[in-house]
């Protein structure tokens, strides 16, 4: 019986002592992690670009945990960064270039004014010195003139001649001024003309004397009349003879606001945000000078095909489906471009409808206005997809094919985003890649005879730079470094510089030959020697089954003694498109390191990249339309019983947290699945899809009245009786995107239904994504008290 008391004290004393080293063996905190990462992790170089000679990579860099971050750059000839001085800083073009078509010159604005820059002997020439702003330069009519934008109206340059044109004339307001209709103001003017000889012979004298003016002026552009708003896009056609712009229009729906209470002034500011989801909303108008004529052509949208079409989702309200004979009005549009043809005077634009389930691509002929269809893609869903655009104002990835009779552009015809060009009088469309995996980022060598683009081919989380012939072929990999891959080519394309991380290790700067199988060179090192003193975990990746087959990426992270039926935490990322389960560093570094954190304390953490998750195509992307909330939830379910099934996680110590997007799943989670979920932490959280805003919404869930089915069964308020686990809500107080009082209102809610077991953190000074090192701090010490309290 001795021996026996014996063993079982030192069984005790054994478990006692390896609690305590597990709880000790951290060497974080919670007030470490998320202090200021620039100061604690270091700053990553970003924003590469290349000199016009190609011998140097430029990028903004921090590495001595300045005040702000600098320009660096890295010399090949020398080898060797420095920071770049200000002489050399202030001669640097701007972001905007354009290249001659021989790449012998390029032009570009800095500081407001155009210079015009020699690839061939590296010399410099300023075309304009003027205290006005230009800018959007590019080459015009074959290279012999530059077009630029200055007060908002098109000019071209003479570079030998220095000869300048205005070529439009916009002019804000409206042509006629508009009498009052004030019938009082009327009477009275009428009385006046009536009573006054002196007031009409005036008025006659007035005109006689405008129409002579005008008779005498030179003629001038016509002026083109925009009204409240800003022409936008204003580009020329390569005969000069046509402009394509574009008139955004905005829309009239009603502002919400945000409180500002922690103000310098000690009052409370208000801050005017967005309008909610259905509110009206603007749009886009395409117009077309005719600069030779002098008169403004109409764009004839009649002649795109489908603008009646329904969407499916209204068989849900049969009392609104049309009956026969029923005039059924044609779908508003935002037309979008141009990408001129660089011989000849023909554009291609894009259509969109407004409710986001058509993308048209067209061929334009601008002397007529007239439209062909050269591709359609309908996505009864949204359209979308890495290349392709939607969410209301972009043309998306897209261009012409070397031959000048083609276009190629991304689609989601195979269910995966890949490249595709179409012949514009056959209107014959060829496949130039497939497979199970995404293109993106895709553009046409200087020589024309390859594409680039960068693909997930290998790994759902693996991105890397591939070359392939530009009518389709076989794909060459130039990258060969596991993670991700950011490529800027050199202007030579002898050279890539290449932005690469892996899970546990932040973005660095490398460089290497523009061929398969050259070695990277790593020119940047930017972690601290803190942070690097730390074991920083790489994950399991691993996959799961939902409940309808498919196959759920997850990331998981686990002690290296787990406790039996141990605790375990699942981490719901963020939305709008967004991938984590990735292999490289995540934009949710601070979650990331609060995960090592975690399993430094015992706990089983995964991280998945569930429904509607980016780089998975468009069935995924697709899989919450209509209702938010479930299939995207249910594959979180489905990681919890996972977990429980094969790593030996306690059903009952399972708890999740998540932020934006990832706060709505938590607490739909915790309201709907009380048996799965013991504790959740749901932060800057959507509670109601109505209040939320319009672009992202609609094309999700449609909107509020012609849907209300999809925000019913979407929204989190409705759910809210289910309520019975630990719920921990934090919110930030001046949150302009999921505003405050979408959680003030859940609040509100919860309190009516009597639930107690909850509790609300607010921060005054925060938007949606938190600055202070302070309030992340609080925050996430908030989390983890939820968790060791709820599920150990």
């Amino acid at each position: 019986m001795k021996k026996l008391f014996t063993i079982l004290l030192l069984a005790l004393v054994v478990t006692a002592f390896g609690q305590i080293q597990r709880i000790n063996r951290s060497q974080l905190t919670i007030e470490k992690i998320m202090q200021d990462p620039a100061k604690w992790i270091g700053t990553s170089p970003e924003n590469i670009s290349w000199s016009g000679d190609g011998q140097k990579i430029y990028f903004d860099w921090n590495p001595d945990q300045d005040t702000l971050e600098s320009l660096y750059s890295y010399s090949l000839q020398s080898k060797q960064i420095e920071k770049v001085p200000l002489e050399e800083k202030l001669h640097l073009p701007g972001r905007q270039v354009d290249y001659s078509a021989d790449k012998s010159k390029k032009v570009y604005a800095r500081n407001g004014n155009i210079y015009l820059y020699s690839t061939k002997n590296g010399t410099e020439k300023q075309l304009t010195n003027w205290l006005e702003r230009a800018i959007s330069p590019e080459f015009v009519l074959n290279d012999t003139e530059i077009a630029f934008i200055k007060d908002n109206n098109l000019y071209t340059i003479h570079p030998a001649s220095g000869f300048i044109r205005q070529i439009t004339n916009f002019v804000s307001g409206n042509e006629t001024k508009e009498k009052s209709s004030d019938e009082q103001a009327k009477w009275l003017e009428a009385q006046q003309n009536e009573l006054f000889v002196v007031l009409n012979e005036r008025e006659a004298q007035n005109k006689a004397r405008e129409n002579r003016d005008n008779a005498e002026k030179q003629e001038q552009a016509l002026k083109i009349y925009t009204g409240k708003n800003r022409a936008n896009n204003i580009s020329l056609s390569p005969s000069g003879n046509f402009v394509i712009y574009s008139i955004y229009e905005r829309g009239d729906g009603k502002a919400t606001s945000v409180t500002h209470h922690v103000t310098q002034s000690g009052y409370t500011e208000e801050q005017q945000a967005r309008v909610k989801v259905g509110s009206p909303q603007g749009g886009v108008e395409m117009g077309i000078f005719d600069v030779k004529n002098n008169t403004l052509i109409k764009i004839d949208k009649s002649q795109i095909p489908g603008l009646k079409d329904l969407p499916d989702y209204l068989s849900d309200y049969p009392e609104r489906m049309p009956k026969e004979g029923d005039e059924i009005k044609d779908r508003e549009v935002n037309i979008l471009g141009p990408i001129w043809n660089k011989t000849e005077d023909l554009a291609v634009v894009v259509a969109l409808s407004k409710d986001n389930k058509d993308r048209w691509i067209l061929l334009l002929d601008p002397a007529t206005g007239n439209l062909e269809l050269l591709d359609r893609q309908r996505d009864e869903a949204w359209i979308g997809g890495p290349g392709i655009g939607g969410w209301g104002f972009s043309t998306g990835n897209m261009g012409w094919m070397p031959d000048g009779k083609s276009i190629w552009f991304h689609s989601e015809e195979s269910g995966y985003s890949h490249l595709y060009c179409v012949d514009i009088h056959s209107k014959k469309k060829t496949t130039l890649t497939s497979g199970d995996f995404e293109v993106s980022e895709a553009f046409i060598s200087n020589d024309k005879k390859h594409f680039y683009f960068t693909a997930n081919k290998v790994h759902p989380g693996v991105t890397h730079f591939y070359q392939m012939p530009v009518w389709g072929g076989k794909f060459t990999q130039i990258t060969s470094m596991e993670g991700g891959n950011e490529v800027s080519l050199s202007p030579d394309e002898k050279w890539i510089a290449i932005r690469h991380s892996t899970a546990n290790k932040p973005w660095e700067l490398y460089l290497q030959e523009n061929k398969s199988g050259a070695e990277a060179k790593q020119l940047t090192k930017s972690t601290t020697a803190v942070f690097n003193a730390y074991q920083w975990r790489t994950p399991e990746y691993i996959t799961f089954k939902a409940q309808d087959g498919e196959n759920v990426h997850a990331r998981l992270y686990r002690p290296d003694s787990p406790e039996k039926q141990g605790p375990a935490v699942i981490f719901v990322h963020g939305a709008g498109y967004l991938q984590n389960a990735h292999k490289w560093w995540s934009s949710y570094f601070r979650e990331y390191q609060f995960h090592n954190f975690l399993v430094d304390n015992g706990y089983t953490v995964l991280d998945m990249d569930y429904r509607a998750s980016a780089g998975y195509g468009r069935d995924w992307r697709t899989g919450i339309y209509r209702w938010m909330g479930g299939k995207d939830l249910s594959d979180n379910v489905d990681g919890a019983k996972f977990l429980a099934e094969k790593y030996d996680v306690s059903p009952e110590r399972i708890g999740l947290y998540g932020g934006s997007y990832g706060g709505f799943i938590t607490l739909m989670a915790m309201f709907n699945y009380p048996d799965v979920f013991k504790a959740g932490g749901a932060l800057r959280s959507v509670t109601d899809w109505a209040h939320y805003n319009h672009g992202y919404t609609a094309n999700i869930l449609n909107t509020p009245v012609e849907d209300s089915i999809a925000f019913v069964k979407s929204s989190p308020i409705y759910f809210a009786e289910g309520l019975q686990g630990a719920l921990l809500m934090c919110h930030g107080m001046v949150d302009d995107n999921v505003e405050f009082q979408d959680i003030v209102r859940l609040t509100q809610r919860l309190i009516e239904l009597g639930k107690e077991n909850w509790e609300l953190a607010v921060f005054p000074v925060e938007p949606h994504g938190f600055r202070e090192p302070s309030s992340w701090t609080d925050e996430y010490k908030r989390i983890f008290k939820l968790f060791e309290e709820n599920l150990k």
